[in-house]
């Protein structure tokens, strides 16, 4: 045999002996089913009681007496602190004096103006003396209004030294010491802040003005503290207020959360992350968002795949069946993301592509067949090398 035809038959065997790759696709299908899909917005708020009352004094003094202390449990109407007395008592003490003083002035121009009236009456005084008598006689009366009036404010500002409870409720927190000044110069002085009921809480949260739109009264709320990080509580949107405050360049929005609290876990002062779900559809026909994003194109499926497209607007999803893609027209609804609503055009379990797992390459590989190359080396065996027949080589 020459050499060429030696060349020949080893490029053949060679050839023979090459991987054949083949390229296949496949493609990630789901069921349409049903889903429950919700759009939401989160922000963070503080936890506060309903009700809160600053419970303070209009008077100054020194606070005597204190009844009550943090977490105190306090009725409407008890007596919670007092303001030493001496000096109320001592400015009651003039102003009946004054009253007194004014009442014996007014006994005396009564007098004296019945006789100048006798007297006016036989003409034996001028008409201007009746006159001064007479004003006399009025300024007294109002001097004793007056000072009747300072009698009853001395009166309730002695009864301010006894500082009542003005609703049922907590003592959340307690400002003064027995022993401490108190002054109501210019503004009434905190002394208590009580909660009328903890097991009735809202959340103050600021929402940012692009999400500000979609909160309406009623809806569902989700929120979490940190003091509680495995719990989560519920609630709902009871008010939207109009003010704006602007922090840093950043505008947001009060929005009031109901926060029941029964057992009592959450306090006065918690941050709150909350989430607010501004719309929600339960049980809904739905499909994965990215199968609405799915469209086939021959570079990418092969010509393996026929692609039957059709003219249209809208939405669309793809069917697979005899490796032909058909599309199908939808409208749809909601989307969180992750499932978008689908109001017509497919029903629940159609099957539809959402995308392309993966392209793999499966090769035949001659050489790993048992009709190996004739020209390749022998195996090799425990005992040495071999030659054709089976033999140890010499």
């Amino acid at each position: 045999m020459g050499l060429a035809a030696v060349v020949a038959i080893v490029a053949i065997f060679l050839l023979m002996g090459k991987k054949k790759a083949e390229t296949r696709i496949s493609f990630e299908t789901v069921k349409v089913g049903k889903a429950d899909i919700s759009t939401s917005v989160t922000a963070t708020g503080t936890l506060e009681a309903v009700t809160t009352v600053d419970v303070g004094t209009q008077v100054s003094g020194i606070v005597k007496r204190l009844y009550v202390d943090f977490n105190s449990v306090v009725r409407k109407g008890q007596v919670i602190a007092e303001l030493d007395r001496t000096n109320l008592e001592s400015d009651l003490a003039s102003q009946q004096a004054n009253l007194r003083s004014a009442q014996s002035d007014l006994e005396y121009q009564q007098k004296n103006y019945a006789r100048y009236a006798e007297l006016k009456e036989k003409q034996l005084v001028s008409t201007s003396e009746y006159d001064v008598a007479l004003q006399s006689l009025r300024k007294a009366q109002e001097q004793v209004k007056v000072a009747q009036q300072n009698v009853a404010k001395a009166r309730t500002n002695l009864g301010y030294a006894t500082i009542y409870s003005p609703i049922d409720g907590v003592v959340i927190s307690k400002e003064v010491e027995e022993g401490q000044t108190v002054a109501s110069s210019f503004n009434t002085p905190t002394m208590f802040t009580i909660a009328q009921d903890l097991t009735d809480m809202r959340v103050i949260a600021n929402v940012d003005e692009a999400d500000i739109g979609g909160v309406k009264e009623g809806q569902r709320v989700s929120f979490t503290v940190d003091a509680f990080p495995d719990d989560t509580f519920n609630g709902s949107v009871t008010q939207v207020r109009q003010k704006a405050t602007t922090t840093n360049n950043v505008v947001t929005y009060e929005v009031v959360i109901s926060a029941p609290n029964g057992d009592l876990k959450l306090k006065p002062g918690l941050t709150a992350s909350v989430t607010i779900y501004t719309m929600e559809r339960n049980g809904v026909v739905s499909v994965p968002s990215k199968a609405l994003r799915f469209k086939p194109e021959e570079q990418i499926v092969g010509k393996q795949y026929k692609i039957n497209d059709k003219a249209g607007g809208g939405a669309k999803l793809w069917t697979l069946k005899d490796k032909v893609f058909t599309p199908v027209f939808v409208q749809t609804g909601i989307t969180d993301g992750t499932h978008t609503e689908i109001l017509s055009g497919v029903h629940e379990g159609d099957v539809i592509v959402t995308d392309i797992v993966a392209a793999s390459e499966v090769s035949s590989d001659n050489d790993t067949q048992a009709g190996g190359s004739p020209f390749m080396p022998g195996p090799r065996n425990r005992s040495g090398d071999k030659n054709s027949n089976g033999n140890k080589s010499k």
